[in-house]
């Protein structure tokens, strides 16, 4: 990731020269010290004719320290101005609506016509390989799982968290909801998720391979309900119409997508199923957004401990230099 270097409070180096300012405007600091009383101190100057006056004595700190307090001072104004390292704007995944999948998982999804990787499979095993791909990309999408056969149950509520969603679809397998086809109990359960969410974008994905055996509520009914509160309901037809143990009802998942403004697939095997699941992608497309805030690493704790090296680098040199003074003072005493 490219990143660039920024100081968020630059015009803070107008106080660099401020220490300078100081020492050169204001006056030396006076300081009272301990004296020694001469007695014979008047007789000494009458005798050498010497003129007394009063003295001062500045003291003047060393090169070095000077050099040492002046990078602390602006090492310190670095650290205020607070310097930072900002990668570029990345682009954000804008949740803008919620995905509901209700998937049939009656008793004959578990026909084993589909081949996946040259072996025949169940339809629910290859729907679920290539379902679980369709999610991970939906990024974005708030996403929520509903599973019905003779009675609809939501499996997972709409969330962000895809993996979640992924894992519950995982431990769903055939016949946990029954062994008939309850295509408008599905989708009553799903308007009632709907009814509880605060997108306004609201989108179904109905996957079924059978034809509705319910009484309660006619799929049609349903689906104009739906189209009342704005659901799109995308329909799925799984499996080849016409075949030995294949009763799916194309007429009516057609009627249900025309009614709330989607669109009827019909997949026969795992390669159109993954062809679906780009039409669907073109239709209901993931939205980004520029994020505001780029990712920033501040940097100021690098100056400040600087700082802290200096100051202590300088009182090591100062106690060495004590340390040999005081040894030399020792040596030459003796």
């Amino acid at each position: 990731m490219n990143e660039n270097f920024e100081l968020l409070y630059p015009w803070i180096f107008v106080l660099l020269p401020f220490p300078l300012l100081v020492y050169w405007l204001l006056p030396p600091l006076h300081s009272k010290s301990t004296s020694i009383f001469y007695p014979t101190f008047s007789r000494m100057v009458s005798y050498t004719g010497a003129k007394p006056r009063k003295a001062a004595e500045v003291r003047r700190r060393k090169f070095l320290n000077w050099i040492v307090l002046y990078l602390c001072w602006a090492l310190l104004l670095f650290a205020l101005s607070s310097p930072q390292l900002t990668g570029e704007p990345k682009m954000k995944v804008k949740t803008s609506r919620s995905f509901l999948i209700a998937a049939d998982i009656s008793n004959s999804m578990s026909t084993s016509d589909w081949v996946e990787a040259g072996r025949r499979v169940r339809r629910w095993d290859g729907v679920k390989s290539v379902l679980q791909k369709f999610i991970d990309d939906r990024e974005g999408d708030r996403m929520g799982l509903i599973f019905f056969g003779s009675a609809a149950y939501i499996q997972a509520p709409f969330t962000p968290d895809l993996k979640t969603v992924n894992h519950l679809m995982e431990e769903t397998d055939v016949g946990m909801a029954g062994q008939l086809t309850h295509i408008g109990k599905a989708i009553t359960k799903g308007m009632s998720m709907f009814e509880k969410d605060t997108l306004k974008s609201r989108v179904m994905l109905l996957l079924t391979d059978g034809v509705d055996a319910g009484d309660d509520i006619q799929p049609i009914d349903a689906a104009n309900m739906a189209a009342k509160d704005s659901v799109v309901i995308y329909t799925l037809g799984i499996g080849e119409p016409g075949t030995s143990g294949s009763d799916l009802d194309e007429r009516t998942l057609r009627q249900i997508s025309e009614v709330t403004g989607g669109k009827y697939f019909l997949a026969k095997d795992q390669n159109e199923l993954e062809k679906v699941y780009e039409e669907l992608d073109k239709l209901e497309p993931i939205e980004y957004e520029e994020e505001e805030n780029r990712p920033v690493t501040l940097l100021y704790m690098y100056p400040l401990s600087g700082v802290l090296l200096l100051l202590f680098i300088s009182w090591m040199i100062n106690q060495l230099v004590m340390f040999w003074q005081a040894f030399r003072q020792s040596k030459y005493n003796r």
